[in-house]
């Protein structure tokens, strides 16, 4: 009993631990399963004990039927033979052997519902085994999930406020820098077209000069014709 009940004890208090250390969660897992591991294997040398002990009561106790039938054969024989005193210890002997039968009879039952039990305990205990391998998978899982959850936090609580707000003026720096760059951009094209439109100006009145003194040559401008006349 208490072998079965340690098995369920190391299970538990293992597992309790893991939870507590996360870090230490597979490690503590894997170390759990062995641990139950010897003590199945422990238990089922126990109950290969129990069964020795059982099937041994047993084959005593048909030796001893079989004892207790050969001497009332014997003591019949010896009544046929008129041989009394021969009968009379052969009947001895058969009491003797029946003493013993009632002996080993309630010890042999105690000793196989002991062997019943204990291969009872050993069946649910080595499914339980089996049931842990199995959930160790799992455990492991999400041991690792959690550590991989608990990392990227601690990642990302060393970006605070200040890191943030470092950010924001940075992006400020740089939405000035385009205003700035944009309001010089406005001012440089500005006074290029303030030159411009005087160049066009210097041009147009040379042109303007130009048309004018080909009109006076040509005798279209007015008051042309009569100074050509006078001449």
């Amino acid at each position: 009993m208490g072998m079965f009940s340690r098995v369920q004890d190391i299970f538990k208090a293992n597992v309790n631990d893991a939870l507590d250390n996360m870090e230490d969660a597979e490690k503590m897992l894997k170390q759990s399963v062995l641990e139950i591991e010897e003590a199945v294997n422990i238990a089922t040398m126990s109950v290969a004990q129990a069964i020795a002990n059982e099937k041994s009561l047993d084959r005593k106790l048909e030796k001893a039927k079989k004892e207790k039938e050969e001497w009332q054969t014997r003591a019949m024989q010896a009544v046929n033979a008129n041989r009394d005193d021969l009968a009379k210890s052969a009947l001895e002997r058969k009491a003797i052997v029946e003493k013993n039968i009632l002996d080993l009879e309630p010890i042999f039952i105690q000793a196989k519902e002991t062997a019943n039990k204990l291969r009872g305990q050993l069946d649910t205990t080595k499914s339980k085994l089996e049931e842990v391998r199995q959930r160790q998978g799992v455990l492991i899982a999400r041991s690792q999930a959690a550590k991989a959850e608990k990392q990227l936090s601690q990642s990302l609580a060393g970006i605070g406020d200040s890191a943030i707000g470092k950010f924001d003026k940075m992006e400020q720096k740089i939405e000035k820098l385009e205003s700035e760059a944009s309001a010089y951009s406005q001012l440089a094209g500005e006074t290029t077209s303030l030159d411009d439109e005087f160049k066009k100006l210097s041009v147009s009145s040379s042109s303007d000069d130009e048309l004018l003194k080909l009109k006076a040559q040509m005798g279209k401008l007015p008051g042309s014709e009569t100074k050509q006349l006078s001449e």
